[in-house]
């Protein structure tokens, strides 16, 4: 009889340190995925420079591509495929941590947290691939690998980060359910005005808002994933 007695307690606690533990591996999620968004700025403005000034044509771009190819395809790596699996562990713990206060708006999020990690994870793997094909091309036809690239190009930013409406989605919904207990208040409000400039870049004259999204959200995830780390309970 005391055995069996036992037993519910014992699983209980199991149960109990489940949540504590994905909180914290949440956080450090969170703190890597900033870490992804800080090295891929600090590549954006300096090795691949004249890839965001716009300074190269079609061809120029697959030689650029083809001369630093390494490089290019562990910024895609870190950028995108890191990222997304990182965005998919602090997905599933900030559901864990918001589904008793507000459970409609958590499953929401959750799914459009999924969402986004499989889009910019596909997105890096489409632009290793692309790229790769491209520079075996452009030893036969610089010009044609030029035409492909290109297509390649708006495959993959569209994708992966053309606009950031899924991604401010789901920092916006997060937000909004965690005004109700589960993160800091100002936190909260962060996350508001980040995901809403994440949004705003949906209307093309509004596009440039995704750096500041780029850059609030480094913030946000840092400051989210300390909080998750330190939980308690």
């Amino acid at each position: 009889m005391t055995a069996i007695a036992q037993t519910p307690t014992n699983t209980f606690t199991r149960t109990e340190n489940q949540p504590v533990s994905l909180f914290k591996i949440g956080g450090l999620a969170g703190i890597i995925a900033a870490f992804t968004f800080l090295f891929g700025f600090a590549l954006f403005v300096t090795t691949f420079e004249p890839l965001t000034t716009g300074e190269l044509n079609s061809v120029e771009t697959v030689e650029f591509l083809r001369d630093n190819q390494t490089t290019f395809y562990v910024w895609n790596l870190v950028i995108y495929v890191l990222f997304g699996i990182m965005q998919a562990v602090l997905t599933l713990a900030m559901v864990e941590r918001l589904k008793s206060i507000a459970p409609g708006i958590a499953q929401i999020a959750a799914a459009l947290g999924l969402i986004w990690s499989g889009l910019v994870i596909a997105s890096g793997m489409v632009a290793n691939v692309g790229a790769t094909a491209v520079i075996d091309l452009y030893a036969t036809d610089p010009t044609q690998a030029g035409t492909v690239w290109t297509t390649i190009d708006s495959v993959y930013k569209g994708i992966g980060g053309g606009n950031e409406i899924v991604g401010g989605l789901w920092v916006l919904l997060v937000s909004l359910a965690a005004l109700r207990g589960g993160l800091p208040k100002a936190l909260n409000l962060a996350g508001l005005l980040v995901g809403a400039a994440g949004i705003i870049t949906l209307v093309p004259p509004l596009a440039d808002m995704g750096a500041i999204f780029g850059l609030g959200i480094i913030a946000w995830y840092i400051w989210t994933g300390v909080v998750l780390v330190r939980s308690k309970s």
